[in-house]
């Protein structure tokens, strides 16, 4: 594939390209975040157990 075939493609990609409407955009947002905070929890877990039971402060 050549330099001009590639740009000629993305044209063809943009062409086709819609704005999605609010729907689309607020699920979209909903599953994003959904996400980032499953990601967030799952951290949050895992370096509670890291500090209470592998590393814990010795008085």
């Amino acid at each position: 594939m050549g330099f001009r075939e590639l740009i000629d493609s993305w044209r063809k990609i943009i062409r086709l390209a819609t704005k999605p409407d609010r729907e689309d955009y607020m699920t979209s947002l909903k599953m994003s975040l959904l996400g980032l905070t499953l990601v967030g929890i799952i951290a949050f877990i895992v370096r509670f157990i890291l500090i209470v039971y592998v590393f814990p402060q010795q008085p």
